[in-house]
């Protein structure tokens, strides 16, 4: 769709690139395993942050948030239109509204901390920071690290720091939003198809030389979806059957948080759609954009 309004804003005579916001696509790594677009599907229209960073890189939110500013500001330079695509909504967030300003932790703080059974860390931050202990589910043992390292380091709570967000670029950019919003049914019918389709490119190969390359296990890349399924079956954990059921669920539970996130997370001013997007409807959307 990204490049359907591109080629319309052509037609006006406006020059676009598509920038990528997909935490996945970022990786050169995962061309098959992300469905990052082809040559032939970007049709000549420049792409951006599409496979740019090498799967030992932690791609983070405040990193591709920098990376986003400085290709919006060069298409600006250039009189293009920036087109943001993808579902990363943690990465637009940040891009938009801004991060907060947070020290680094200390590293003897970080490692006693993630050193914690979720449990005896849970309960911790319930003295420390009952806030966060109170939003947070027991089990969210990342998000309940990452709050108890931060007020034992700062000594302000996560709350507190992001009261005050620094660097986004929402009041200073005219934004044109849209969130597709498709039936469920058909969504996860997609989901079903794109991990077969997926398995068919050629993507147990893409992970064996992903494997091959040894990467530590916590790295962002590793934990892409489809890499961990696609892993136990060349680890022989399980048949090819097994592995594209796995792949599948996987898919579609992301896809489900996704929805979840993008229905309720951004402002109700932001156009929603809702219908499907198909070769016979997508013009009547890119006509949304008023430009």
């Amino acid at each position: 769709m990204a490049v359907a309004l591109a080629k319309s804003l052509e037609a006006l005579g406006r020059a676009a690139v598509i920038i990528n916001s997909d935490s996945a696509q970022v990786y050169a790594d995962l061309a098959i395993v992300s469905a990052r677009p082809s040559e032939a599907e970007m049709q000549g229209v420049p792409h951006r942050l599409f496979g740019y960073l090498d799967g030992a890189i932690a791609s983070s939110a405040a990193g591709w948030a920098a990376d986003a500013r400085t290709e919006i500001e060069a298409a600006h330079a250039h009189g293009a239109i920036p087109i943001l695509v993808g579902g990363t909504g943690l990465y637009l967030r940040t891009l938009i509204d801004g991060i907060a300003p947070i020290p680094d932790i200390a590293p003897d703080i970080r490692a006693a901390v993630r050193a914690l059974p979720v449990a005896d860390a849970h309960a911790a931050l319930t003295r420390e920071d009952p806030d966060s202990a109170r939003r947070l589910k027991p089990q969210d043992a990342s998000r309940i690290a990452r709050a108890l390292e931060i007020v034992r380091s700062t000594g302000e709570t996560i709350g507190s720091w992001q009261q005050r967000l620094e660097g986004g670029i929402g009041d200073a950019i005219n934004l044109r939003p849209l969130v597709l919003l498709p039936p469920r049914d058909w969504l996860y019918k997609r989901c079903d198809k794109r991990f077969s389709a997926m398995i068919a490119a050629g993507a147990i190969a893409e992970v064996e030389s992903l494997l091959a390359r040894s990467l530590p296990s916590e790295l962002p890349v590793m934990r892409a979806i489809g890499v961990p399924e696609i892993a136990a079956f060349l680890r022989n954990e399980c048949d090819r059957e097994a592995m594209v059921t796995a792949g599948q669920i996987a898919t579609r539970r992301y896809a489900k948080r996704q929805y979840t996130w993008f229905r309720n997370q951004p402002p109700p001013g932001w156009l929603r759609q809702e219908s499907e997007v198909n070769d016979n409807n997508i013009r009547d959307i890119v006509r949304l954009f008023r430009f």
